[in-house]
């Protein structure tokens, strides 16, 4: 495709026109091969977006560009004169960035259903679930998300929930081209906010739910959620809106929506959940909804996983999906690494889980689904990140404080801060929890508490303290990394994977109480 034809094409979706000038000029008729905003992907042919970013901006990379064979710039920065290059000045560079990607491979989200499911929880489980859901109906189905992206047979590490804009419509092509009918997205907040996936055309958009988190990005509860809803104020007038009523701004979603289908356990809705059994077997329950019931049966663990799995089944009834695919569909998803993940087995006599969550409610709700679960002790293993919202630390010790028998606070991603700093803020939590217990106990309103904790800030010896010294019976619940195998330290990503840390301190369990 040329420059002017790229141009033309993009200035015909985006809000903000583009230059006519760059549109009509010589160097129109140049080729280009791709459309990147990272000046280190540039090959020759490529046109080259500058973005504003958090620390610095990306049109300073345009020299380094034009060096690496860029044909010209698209910027909202005033033209560098040190870069020869055409020069486009656009009022928005985020906005042409989306507008000249999607024009670039052609408008992908055309040519297949593409549902997007955003939330602070649940997105990479109930993405999981609708891919298993439309494959048993025998439409094929990508996936594009946290933990990887599965396109077609291949799967392939995720850098970003939602990926720049160049790279989701790159591989939303892919997956027409490569027959697939169907691709379910994990949008962010942050993806929404930069405009990462605008053009990209929804079927349907779900919202799992809200609870704190991304403030230091946001500022408020309130922008964050204003973010989450750019996904359902762009939909097309016939694509379908899913949403959990259980949660407070789900009836504002549907209320304003064309098309709304809710769901919830708790509030009447379209699709419900009826008797649930639930054990560390999985889940055993009825789905009632507007064409008839559903029995279900699944691997997954715990109250969140009802909710994921009823947000999968409210968009699959939605859009038609037959009941025995939505049933198989859920029944043949096993696990979803780093979700409530069991990895003990029969030959250990405790239970260990590791879980992604990383917020007070995500915490909150693994623990009282594990609760749910056991007469035994919790004991619960997990940090904060460092760089990030410092606010939900103590809110996560409080969790922690509550439901936990016994506690070990540790270090997460530290990234630049100092590790014993971040744990401290989480055990100010920990220690106010408590204090607020001793006051309403004397008063008789609630029963006494006080939770051990221990800090341990090396998370490999805090995982093998844990499950060394658990009793028989008891459940570790690790928490805050979940599917990650790295762990950031300064400037630097160290491998680190607490499944392995965990399978590796599990056997040496097993191997002691054999020679014992």
């Amino acid at each position: 495709m040329t420059l002017g034809d790229l141009l033309r094409r993009a200035d015909e979706l985006a809000t903000r026109r583009m230059s006519e000038s760059a549109i009509q000029s010589p160097d129109a008729s140049q080729l280009v091969t791709a459309v990147t905003h990272d000046s280190r992907n540039v090959q020759p042919g490529t046109l080259f977006v500058g973005l504003q970013g958090e620390h610095a901006d990306g049109a300073t990379y345009a020299r380094d560009a034009e060096r690496r064979g860029a044909v010209a710039v698209v910027s909202d920065s005033p033209q560098n004169t040190e870069v020869s290059l055409p020069w486009i000045t656009v009022s928005d560079a985020r906005e042409a960035l989306a507008a000249l990607s999607a024009s670039f491979y052609d408008l992908p989200s055309h040519e297949l259903m593409v549902l997007g499911i955003t939330g602070t929880n649940g997105k990479t489980t109930t993405t999981h679930l609708l891919s298993e859901i439309f494959k048993q109906a025998g439409m094929p189905c990508g996936r594009l998300g946290t933990v990887s992206h599965q396109i077609g047979n291949e799967t392939r590490e995720a850098a970003l929930t939602t990926p720049e804009a160049p790279e989701i419509q790159g591989l939303l092509r892919e997956l027409v081209d490569g027959g697939s009918m169907v691709c379910a997205m994990e949008v962010s907040s942050h993806g929404l906010v930069l405009r990462r996936v605008d053009f990209t055309r929804f079927t349907a958009a779900v919202f799992t739910n809200l609870s704190r988190d991304h403030l230091d990005f946001h500022g408020d509860m309130n922008s964050y959620f204003l973010a989450k809803r750019r996904l359902f104020d762009g939909l097309p007038s016939d694509a379908r809106t899913i949403v959990n009523l259980d949660d407070p701004r789900g009836s504002l979603l549907a209320s304003a929506a064309s098309r709304p289908v809710t769901y919830a356990i708790d509030q009447p809705a379209d699709v419900v959940s009826e008797v649930i059994d639930s054990s560390f077997d999985g889940l055993v329950f009825n789905v009632r909804t507007s064409r008839g019931s559903l029995h279900l049966r699944s691997s997954l663990l715990g109250r969140i996983n009802v909710y994921n799995i009823l947000a999968a089944v409210a968009t699959a009834v939605a859009l038609d999906l037959p009941f025995d695919a939505i049933e198989q569909g859920v029944e043949s998803l096993k696990s979803v690494p780093g979700r409530m993940q069991v990895v003990s087995h029969g030959d250990d006599d405790l239970t260990v889980i590791v879980d992604f969550a990383h917020t007070d409610d995500a915490l909150k709700q693994a623990l009282e689904g594990t609760r749910a679960l056991t007469s035994d002790r919790v004991i619960v293993v997990f940090g904060c990140g460092g760089d990030r919202d410092r606010s939900k630390r103590p809110l996560m010790g409080a969790v922690a404080a509550r439901l936990g028998d016994v506690v070990i606070v540790t270090s997460d991603n530290p990234r630049s801060e100092d590790p014993l700093a971040i744990m401290e803020d989480i055990t100010l939590g920990m220690d106010s929890a408590t204090q607020r217990s001793n006051a309403e106990d004397k008063e008789g309103t609630a029963d006494f508490f006080q939770t051990p904790y221990l800090t341990i800030s090396d998370r490999k010896l805090a995982i093998e303290r844990a499950i060394r010294e658990a009793h028989a019976g008891d459940v570790v619940v690790i928490a805050g990394k979940g599917h990650e195998t790295y762990q950031e330290i300064g400037s630097e990503r160290r491998s680190f994977d607490d499944l392995e840390i965990a399978q590796d301190a599990l056997r040496r369990r097993r191997t002691n109480a054999l020679v014992s």
